[in-house]
């Protein structure tokens, strides 16, 4: 019997992904943003200064995405690159008075799309769901040495049914 994708699980947080990564882009448009870019800024709110490889490991992108989007966010004004007092070869990056501005329009943004993400789910929910996410993220972010079996892998559609979204945020 073929594998149904529309069952299982990655299928469903690949389509979450996406709404989400479609909301957020609407929300993140209408303040002057793309998506991933108002990550640089936080990231920079937290500690102002980071290099672009700091940067890169704080994002989990690779350096030329990094590259592209402070060159974008510094011709709109929010950030500046500084080379490194100490080491020429490093640039560091910088929040401009616009930039730590915009932090508060972001923050709204992001807590509009967290309401909408959320609404119908409790807070006992909320919460069983953001431990399953971060269990799946670890999940994903080990490396995995030996492959499998396909089949060995491949879940039965009662699987599927069996550790679908709702049965996951049953109480135990």
């Amino acid at each position: 019997m073929a594998f149904n994708y529309k069952k299982s699980t990655t299928f469903r947080l690949l389509q979450a992904a996406k709404a989400q990564r479609a909301r957020s882009g609407g929300h993140l448009m209408r303040i002057g943003l793309h998506p991933g870019q108002e990550l640089v800024l936080k990231v920079l709110a937290d500690g102002d200064g980071k290099t672009m490889s700091q940067l890169a490991l704080a994002l989990g992108v690779q350096p030329p995405t990094v590259t592209k989007m402070v060159t974008r966010l510094s011709s709109q004004g929010y950030v500046r690159r500084q080379v490194s007092d100490t080491d020429g070869r490093l640039a560091r990056v910088y929040l401009t008075a616009d930039g730590r501005e915009l932090i508060q329009s972001v923050d709204r943004a992001w807590k509009r799309l967290e309401r909408e993400a959320m609404s119908g789910l409790d807070d006992k929910e909320r919460k069983k769901l953001r431990k399953l996410l971060r269990q799946v993220e670890r999940n994903l972010s080990q490396t995995g040495d030996a492959d499998e079996d396909e089949e060995g892998e491949a879940l039965s559609e009662t699987d599927a049914e069996h550790d679908s979204p709702e049965r996951l945020l049953e109480p135990a």
